[in-house]
C-alpha cells in the first residue's frame, strides 16, 4: 500500500477508535442523566408498607414503562412469535392465566405450574411458586428462555427486535446506550410489571369509609381475619411465605415446590402462599392449577387437608366452616377485585 494511504488510514482508524470509545464512554457516564425523559412517581397506596423493590437501580420513566409494555405484549419475543408475556398473564384475569390450570408454552408444550398474578410486584421478596428468583429482572429470564414457556434466547430475541425503528429510539432514550442488551430488556419489563398496583377495590375503600359491606360480606370479613389472615395478612394479602397446606402430591407431575430450590426435605411440597387481591377473576387456583373455583379451594382447606411431615401447623385440623360460612367467606373475597387494573388502558395492549 502507498506509504501515505497507509498513513492517512491508519490515523482514520485510530481517530474513529478514539471517537467510538469516547461516545461509548460518555454513553455510559450518561446512565442516570434522565433529563431528556420523564421520570414517574412510584405508586405506593396509602394503605400499604414501603415497597422492596424502588427502581433504585433502573430510573422508572414513561419511555421505561412504554418500552416494558410493547416488550410484554410483542409475540416476537418467544421462539415461535405466538406467546408474548401476555399469553399467560392477561389483562382480564389481573395478569394471570384466565380459566386454565397452567399455561400452553411455545410450540404446544404445556408449563408445569400455573402462572401467578404479577400486580404488586414491588412488594414481594421472592418470586414464582418456589421463590427461586429474588429480584423482578432476573425472574423475567426464565420465562422468556423456559424450554416450555417462551423458549427464546436473547440472542434471538435482539436479532428479531433491533430492526423496530421504535424499539431502538427507545431503548436508546431510555438506557443510553447504541445496542440493546439483555439487562435493558428484563429492566424495562421490570419497570412495566412493577408498576401493576390493586388497591382500589370495595375492600379498599371499605377501609376508607367510602362505602359499606353488606352482610353476607361483613361476615365473610370476619370469618377471612380468624381463619385466613394468619398467612394472607392485610393488606396486601400474603406474607409471602411457603408453606404446604395439605394438597396431595400430583404424581404426573412430581412437583415438590420449594424443595426443588433448597434442596432441603423440610421444603417438600412449599409454595409461595399466593394473594388473595383479584381471586375472584385469576382463577385457576394453586399451584397447579387443579381448582377451578374459590369454593373447591376453601373445601379443600374444610375436609381434604392431607397429613404430612411438612404439613403447616396452622392446618393440622384443617378448617372448620359451615357451608353458609364457606359461601359468606367467597362474597368477602369477592370485594378483593380491583376492576380498575382489569381495564386500566395503561397496562393494555398498546395500539
Amino acid at each position: 500500500m502507498n506509504p501515505v494511504r497507509k498513513s492517512l488510514l491508519t490515523m482514520f482508524l485510530l481517530v474513529a477508535t478514539s471517537f467510538t470509545f469516547s461516545w461509548l464512554l460518555g454513553a455510559c457516564k450518561k446512565d442516570q442523566n434522565t433529563d431528556d425523559i420523564e421520570l414517574l412517581q412510584q405508586e405506593i397506596p396509602g394503605s400499604f408498607p414501603q415497597p422492596l423493590y424502588k427502581f433504585e437501580d433502573n430510573p422508572l420513566s414513561k419511555e421505561g414503562f412504554e418500552l416494558g409494555r410493547k416488550l410484554f405484549y410483542d409475540p416476537r419475543l418467544s421462539a415461535d412469535k405466538l406467546h408474548p408475556c401476555s399469553s399467560c398473564h392477561e389483562q382480564v384475569a389481573a395478569f394471570g392465566t384466565f380459566e386454565h390450570d397452567r399455561s400452553h408454552g411455545v410450540f404446544e408444550s404445556h408449563t408445569l405450574r400455573n402462572a401467578p398474578v404479577l400486580f404488586n410486584l414491588a412488594w414481594s421478596s421472592s418470586f414464582h411458586w418456589d421463590g427461586e428468583f429474588v429480584s423482578l429482572q432476573d425472574e423475567a429470564v426464565h420465562p422468556l428462555t423456559g424450554p416450555v414457556e417462551m423458549g427464546e434466547t436473547f440472542e434471538g430475541i435482539i436479532k428479531k427486535i433491533q430492526d423496530d425503528p421504535e424499539y431502538r429510539e427507545l431503548f436508546s432514550k431510555v438506557f443510553r446506550y447504541p445496542f440493546i442488551r439483555p439487562e435493558f430488556i428484563t429492566k424495562a419489563l421490570a419497570q412495566f410489571t412493577g408498576s401493576m398496583i390493586a388497591a382500589d377495590s370495595k375492600y379498599d375503600r371499605y377501609k376508607k369509609g367510602t362505602v359499606t359491606f353488606n352482610t353476607q360480606e361483613e361476615n365473610g370479613y370476619q370469618l377471612y381475619k380468624v381463619n385466613c389472615a394468619s398467612c394472607h395478612p392485610e393488606p396486601l394479602f400474603t406474607d409471602y411465605s411457603f408453606r404446604n397446606i395439605g394438597l396431595p402430591l400430583d404424581n404426573l407431575l412430581t412437583d415438590y415446590g420449594r424443595m426443588r430450590i433448597t434442596g432441603k426435605s423440610e421444603d417438600s411440597l412449599k409454595f409461595k402462599v399466593p394473594t388473595l387481591r383479584n381471586t375472584y377473576i385469576s382463577s385457576n387456583y394453586m399451584h397447579d392449577g387443579r381448582f377451578n373455583t374459590l369454593q373447591q379451594c376453601i373445601n379443600h382447606y374444610r375436609t381434604n387437608v392431607q397429613p404430612g411431615p411438612t404439613l403447616d401447623p396452622l392446618l393440622i385440623n384443617g378448617i372448620s366452616l359451615t357451608n353458609a360460612q364457606a359461601t359468606d367467606l367467597v362474597v368477602f373475597l369477592r370485594t378483593l377485585t380491583d376492576s380498575t387494573l382489569l381495564r386500566d388502558p395503561r397496562f393494555s395492549k398498546p395500539n
